[in-house]
């Protein structure tokens, strides 16, 4: 039996991570954002803020996390395999911010599939900034239509997540799995 990778993905602050929460504490098999990761280890390595450093770099090491989850998604036993934010999520961002890059970005967009994708639209009411989380809200919009440009692109149809509860969204998801 094949797993299906199924990504929740949208712009900054729009409520990914309590989403991947949630699903997570009701037995759901999940894989969470690496882009905390990615800063971490820059920070040990003397690099405050390696986005803002080196974006490419960043976008590079997003890039390798990301297909790292993809292949350990692959051994995992669970049917549905729930992951925050995908590989064409840093083609969007990279895209987004006017970072040019080489050919090995799309074609692990291309090489790496994922059998669904739900995308959460920008919430005024629920955004926030933290320490790793910069943009405005108008910014954020923004980066959600790079977003859905670039799912489009690569031929996957985003299915949009209504803006309610944490635990409607998840009911949405898992009632739209079909797959």
């Amino acid at each position: 039996m094949e797993n299906k990778r199924i990504l929740i993905t949208g712009g900054p602050g729009s409520g990914k991570s309590s989403v991947i929460k949630k699903l997570e504490a009701d037995g759901h098999y999940c894989l969470h954002e690496v882009s905390r990761e990615v800063t971490a280890e820059a920070q040990k390595q003397g690099i405050d803020q390696l986005f803002l450093e080196d974006p490419f770099l960043f976008s590079f090491k997003l890039l390798e996390a990301r297909v790292n989850q993809h292949h350990e998604s692959k051994v995992s036993s669970e049917y549905h395999i729930f992951i925050d934010r995908g590989i064409p999520d840093v083609i969007a961002y990279m895209e987004y911010f006017g970072t040019e890059y080489p050919s090995t970005f799309t074609k692990a967009c291309t090489l790496y599939k994922y059998e669904k994708v739900f995308l959460l639209p920008p919430w005024e009411e629920i955004y926030v900034t933290d320490n790793e989380r910069y943009e405005t809200f108008e910014q954020a919009k923004i980066i959600h239509s790079h977003l859905q440009k670039t799912y489009l692109g690569f031929g996957y149809e985003p299915l949009e997540v209504p803006k309610n509860s944490i635990e409607e969204r998840c009911d949405f998801i898992l009632n739209n799995l079909d797959v």
